[in-house]
């Protein structure tokens, strides 16, 4: 395998659109010779000049070597037709259009045409592997590098085997993706792969939360930036990949996994889809756009309220009491609340009013705070409909002079931010329970092919597994929803005290 990979010299790239350029930089850089190959001669040469002006812009930048960019254009070899004949070309990079005859058909001519050691690949980014090879004379020697966009900046390739492809070809490509610098991670072959199975948490929970009416797509975005960390809230998110891209990949991926309560679309993005809200490409989708620019709404202010006393329930207690009274927020300190005290409870995978007549609280003046995060951030505040409307807006007031930004949002079976971050989990231990791909490849995988600051099994040690299992129990029992039901792999590891990032002793262990 490594040999293999040590040995390659020559890869044959054909389709000479955006990821076929990519490939074809990233493997020039690398030291391979490179030929590129299209059906439309001229689309060839400009992707040459367009990959020369790449390493030139590198040059000017001093990320790239003079000399070494010159040598690396000197790898570059137009070759025209996808089967102009084969010298000693030991891989094959297909990066045509993403249909299922075409390529086919393609690799179909290629195992005709190439060298019997030539292993054949395909860059597709959503059909099987099994699929396309299954055309094929000899499928083991077909597999699957799904890379990214930009290829040369999106660190990631998912190598993907098919059900026949040879035993050995998968690592070998694997110890060649490092060769050229990227990071592989062995991807199922299975809807979605691995990125883009793993990506579904997130997304189909923001459509969720905001199907309920929970929450605005501007409070659940900025909850996921400034709460969880990420860098793009879910509907921002959707809006820039379009929701006409988007919504298809979750119905496929849904389907393709029989219907996975867990991976459910939403009737929001058929609808959005069907109405033409696409996004930026369109102006309008979550968001409105002008001149490209996305237009969100401001910041709550705080309203013109008397101020009243606050009392806190619960664990949380010390520490929103300090934040709230470093702000000038007199906070009650006795085991009940005043008759005019707001009441504030700080719920886990529970809803404000479930917390509140746990505790024999007047409903009338308990709103909740999500505790997740710690209050360093953004500040969460859930508001059910029995909430005297004066009540709520001192509770607002108060939380506002903390300086703290605070969203507001209806009250629901948990607070947004949990939500998210336990969808986000419980996708990725159903990918690891079905031994889709190994813990490890799929953490790195979400965090250099989605941008997360953490993967998903790495996001659920550092939170608690038992905390998300606690989330995702309650909102199993209060829904009733099977997309919340906890995986098998996060409860068992709850309670064996072991970590979600291992896979632990499994029966091959015990056979010699």
């Amino acid at each position: 395998m490594e040999q293999w990979a040590r040995q390659v010299t020559t890869v044959r790239v054909i389709g000479a659109g955006a990821m076929g350029r990519g490939i074809a930089q990233l493997a020039a850089a690398g030291g391979l010779t490179v030929e590129l190959a299209d059906v439309r001669t001229d689309a060839v040469m400009s992707a040459v000049e367009h990959i020369g002006g790449m390493f030139d812009k590198l040059v000017s930048k001093g990320r790239m070597a003079a000399d070494e960019a010159e040598r690396a254009k000197a790898r570059l070899r137009p070759v025209g037709e996808p089967l102009t004949p084969f010298q000693d070309c030991d891989l094959v990079v297909e990066a045509v259009r993403e249909d299922m005859e075409t390529k086919r058909e393609l690799f179909t001519a290629l195992e005709k045409a190439c060298p019997e050691h030539t292993v054949l690949v395909t860059n597709t980014s959503s059909l099987p592997v099994t699929a396309i090879g299954a055309a094929l004379d000899d499928p083991s020697r077909l597999a699957g590098l799904h890379f990214f966009n930009p290829v040369p900046l999106m660190r990631l390739v998912e190598v993907i085997p098919g059900a026949r492809t040879a035993g050995w070809i998968p690592e070998a490509l694997a110890d060649l993706v490092r060769r050229l610098g990227h990071e592989p991670v062995l991807a199922p072959d299975a809807p979605g792969f691995l990125v883009n199975h793993a990506g579904r948490g997130l997304v189909t929970e923001a459509l969720q939360i905001l199907s309920e009416d929970a929450a605005e797509p501007v409070d659940i975005d900025r909850i996921a930036r400034d709460v969880l960390g990420l860098r793009m809230g879910p509907c921002e998110l959707l809006d820039l990949t379009g929701m006409d891209v988007s919504h298809p990949v979750m119905e496929s991926i849904w389907t393709g996994f029989y219907t996975e309560p867990r991976l459910r679309p939403s009737r929001i993005g058929r609808a959005r889809l069907e109405a033409g809200l696409y996004g930026r490409k369109t102006g309008a989708g979550f968001y409105k756009y002008e001149d490209g620019a996305k237009q969100e709404p401001p910041e709550a202010k705080a309203p013109l309220v008397q101020a009243r006393p606050a009392w806190i329930q619960g664990d949380v207690r010390e520490e929103l009491g300090a934040l709230l009274s470093t702000a000038g927020v007199e906070v009650e300190s006795g085991d009940e609340p005043s008759g005019q005290a707001v009441v504030f409870v700080a719920p886990f995978g529970q809803s404000t009013v479930a917390a509140a007549k746990a505790e024999g609280l007047p409903l009338e003046r308990t709103l909740g705070v999500d505790p997740f995060g710690g209050f360093f951030t953004r500040l969460s505040l859930a508001v059910h409909p029995g909430v005297d409307k004066e009540a709520g807006r001192a509770g607002l007031a108060a939380l506002l002079t903390t300086g703290r930004p605070v969203t507001v949002v209806r009250d629901a079976p948990a607070p947004v931010a949990q939500r998210l971050l336990a969808a986000i989990v419980n996708v990725g231990c159903g990918i690891a329970e079905q031994r889709l791909a190994r813990p490890g490849d799929i953490d790195t995988a979400v965090k250099l092919g989605l941008g997360y600051p953490r993967g998903p099994l790495e996001w659920g040690e550092h939170a608690g597994a038992a905390r998300v299992l606690e989330i995702l129990r309650g909102l199993h029992g209060a829904t009733g929803d099977p997309r919340y039901r906890p995986s098998v792999w996060l409860a068992e590891r709850a309670a064996l005290g072991l970590p979600l990032t291992e896979t632990g002793t499994v029966p091959s262990d015990l056979i010699s």
